[in-house]
């Protein structure tokens, strides 16, 4: 019964299970191959919604441009951990957990608003879920560390990743690419893109994706029967279009259109206890159970699969004297279908599904003064308004065939929220190489619940709560070009997460809701260039404290059942991040580093997986003043989940001159990310400690004129590991993949 219990208190406790920066840089599109000799490209980002070189801007930043992307194997979210250092992504089947120097979202629930915040052509994606849509025809992606939010779109504690895909070029004529690639699992998938000029003054892009996948599993059932559900097969078709017209100098307005048809299959999971090769854990005894992530066993058929499509609105005008105005239109609806397995085997014990429907729109306005002042500024207006749909008839259940209660507590209803924000920034030039900058911003957020839950065939009474955050968030940072290679800065920063609603289960009735948290991040780096900019480097350290940090826990009054509740002490997390990029002649080098340490405020709690019959009395357990004993556990200095204290990455390349003009390269990537804990418990007799990933990738790319013949394997080293845990079920990460790819541009 654990595994139930446990899957309700992290999935439909809150709602569950539903899941513009513009960086250029002159190595082109997807594919493009830089000059052999050149230096290190310089960065231009638009991140502060003004053009700045990246290494003269006061903020943590990693950008990978679309031909990076491509050499680094990067296709998806789960793979920018490997190629990014300080990015950590735990994917647990309809959503993931995404985090940034150990800060996203580490809870499974629609309650939870994310602490790392995605955009997609300028507009925030869905927080949290649909988040396994393809990067294809991406111009670049852009990691920033730290809190985001004074200037730009919504408000985020731990970082934002901005991805960028490639615009209609007016004047640019007909040009494009298409990529074709076939591998092991029977893998075949096809991407590409063409610009089409409409006229003087427009012009039209169209790019599209598909790949289908045999799964990666092996799945038997009872008694070794023949599994006749889904293992995993993948099947996916997405396409986009794009339309800019600038009918004036001063005027543009760019259209996008994406629409996503995205068919995992299943994300078959099998018991942590699977994976340990002796029980109980640390003894000698052999475990019968034993066995391979990809080796599992299921009854229940499976499913997982999202639809849906987003459209975004982007007008640029400049007024007199220089100042623009630029409007950020976003508009996205998906649907959602998830089947589960809920044991992870073929008892036939527990099943979860949910079927729902997600709306979302967002709307930001600046006003931008010109670049070239001493004094420059910037306002800002936002709102995004999202809406959780779970369909009736209660299509958010979980099942216990064997036990004869084919519907054991089911949900339908909505989930709407809002977010309104005014912000701002002003800077100015103290003299021509010290800049202060300034930033505000005021968030007013609300959640509400409108739900019908189900128990055992009884109504629960109806969840009809509202919650309400307000906050003002700022940034103070110094900027100091020392010389024309060494860039120092220093900055302190505030951010926060509204909080949000816990909904009933098990008839208790309505709970109180959880608050928003606060966090306050002090940061300084260097930025600099060596060898007329053939090597560029950054170096930065930071320090955060968190307040009211937020956490799914058991209750106090009823530990087995958990609820979302606020950290009462002090939670920091602090360190360091180093990134370099080499280019000399042929080589291309780059590496980033970062070192993590994390330790939770005072805080008492009750493991739901360990308690005794016995269910402890109400208030045994304060969260604030415990008191402390075998069950009532003060997590003070325990490590934050999902926050590796070591992540790295490394890339090289080297690009072979030969005949006519062809190029020969070779090329490794590989990255580490450190065992992380998927509880504050820290237990790992119950699998709560994630093992270390190590993915090496590598590539040989052959190149002749406008052709590029690659052959890649990914996870080259084949190690199997457990890529999140959710509900004691290990889900599993990719294993090795390899094949050859074909790309042609026009």
């Amino acid at each position: 019964m654990k595994t139930w219990r446990m899957w309700l208190g992290a999935s439909a406790l809150a709602l569950t299970w539903t899941g513009l920066a513009h960086a250029q840089t002159s190595a082109g599109s997807s594919g493009g191959n830089a000059a052999a000799d050149a230096p290190v490209d310089e960065i231009v980002v638009t991140a502060q919604r003004r053009s700045e070189n990246l290494m003269r801007t006061p903020v943590a930043a990693s950008v990978l441009g679309g031909s990076e992307l491509a050499a680094k194997g990067v296709a998806n979210v789960d793979a920018l951990q490997f190629a990014t250092a300080s990015i950590v992504v735990n994917n647990f089947g309809q959503g993931n957990d995404f985090n940034v120097r150990g800060i996203g979202k580490a809870e499974h629930n629609t309650q939870t608003t994310t602490g790392v915040i995605t955009y997609r052509d300028g507009v925030p994606t869905f927080p949290g879920y649909f988040q396994q849509e393809p990067y294809f025809d991406v111009a670049n992606i852009q990691v920033l560390r730290g809190p985001q939010g004074t200037i730009v779109g919504q408000n985020a504690t731990g970082g934002a990743v901005f991805v960028n895909t490639n615009d209609p070029v007016i004047g640019g004529g007909v040009h494009g690419y298409f990529n074709a690639n076939y591998g092991n699992y029977s893998d075949f998938g096809a991407q590409g893109a063409i610009n089409l000029p409409v006229g003087k003054n427009i012009a039209v892009r169209v790019a599209f994706f598909g790949e289908r996948r045999d799964g990666f599993y092996h799945i038997t059932g009872p008694g070794g029967s023949k599994y006749t559900g889904n293992n995993g097969d993948l099947r996916q078709f997405a396409g986009r279009i794009s339309v800019l017209w600038k009918p004036t100098d001063r005027l543009s307005i760019l259209f996008k259109t994406d629409a996503d048809y995205l068919d995992m299959g299943a994300y078959p999971a099998d018991p942590y206890t699977d994976r340990f090769k002796f029980l109980p854990y640390g003894s000698t005894t052999p475990n019968p159970n034993y066995r391979d992530p990809f080796d599992i066993t299921a009854n229940s058929p499976q499913g997982a699969r999202d639809k849906f499509f987003r459209s975004i609105l982007r007008i640029e005008y400049e007024l007199g004297g220089g100042v623009k105005v630029r409007s950020v239109s976003g508009l996205s609806h998906g649907h959602s279908f998830y089947l589960a397995d809920l044991d992870g085997t073929s008892a036939n014990t527990s099943t979860f599904g949910d079927t729902l429907t997600e709306k979302q729109y967002s709307q930001e306005i600046n006003l931008i003064s010109p670049d070239n002042q001493r004094f420059t500024w910037l306002l800002g207006a936002f709102g995004l308004w999202n809406k959780y749909n779970f369909l009736a008839p209660y299509k958010l259940f979980i099942g216990l065939p064997g036990f004869g209660i084919p519907d054991y507590y089911s949900l339908q209803g909505t989930n709407p929220e809002r977010s309104l924000a005014l912000f701002g920034q002003v800077g100015y030039n103290l003299t021509s190489d010290l800049k202060l900058d300034l930033g505000g911003r005021y968030t007013a957020s609300r959640s509400t619940n409108h739900v019908l839950i189900r128990e055992l065939g009884s109504f629960i009474t109806p969840a009809e709560q509202t919650t309400k955050s307000d906050d003002f968030s700022y940034k103070v940072s110094l900027g100091w070009r020392a010389s024309s290679d060494h860039y120092f800065y220093g900055f302190v920063a505030t951010g926060f997460r509204p909080g949000g609603l816990n909904t009933p289960t098990f008839g208790s009735g309505p709970i109180p809701p959880f608050g928003p948290e606060k966090v306050r991040s002090f940061e300084a780096g260097w930025k600099a260039n060596f060898l007329g900019s053939h090597i560029r480097t950054t170096v930065d350290g930071f320090y955060n404290e968190y307040h009211h940090f937020q956490a799914i826990l058991g209750r106090p009054d009823n530990p087995r059942l958990t609820t979302e509740l606020n950290v009462s002490g002090t939670t920091k997390i602090y360190g360091a991040e180093a990134e370099a990029d080499f280019k000399f002649g042929g080589l291309s080098f780059g590496a980033g580093a970062n070192l993590l340490h994390s330790q939770i405020g005072q805080f008492y709690a009750v493991d739901p997986r360990n308690l005794p019959p016995a269910v402890p009395a109400p208030g045994l357990c304060n969260p604030d003043t415990g008191p402390a004993t075998p069950y009532c556990i003060n997590l003070k200095g325990r490590r934050q989940t999902y926050a590796p204290n070591l992540t790295f990455n490394v890339f090289a390349e080297y690009q072979f001159s030969l005949s006519s003009g062809d190029t020969l390269t070779p090329r490794v990537n590989f990255g580490h990310v450190g065992s992380q804990w998927a509880t504050l418990f820290e237990k790992p007799a119950l699998g709560d400690r994630l093992e270390d990933r190590n993915i090496l990738n590598a590539q040989l790319a052959f190149t002749h004129r406008t052709w590029t013949v690659t052959a890649y394997a990914t996870n080259l080293t084949n190690q199997h590991y457990v890529g999140a845990l959710n509900s004691s079920l290990n889900f599993a990460g990719p294993p090795r993949q390899y094949g050859v790819k074909l790309f042609k541009t026009f």
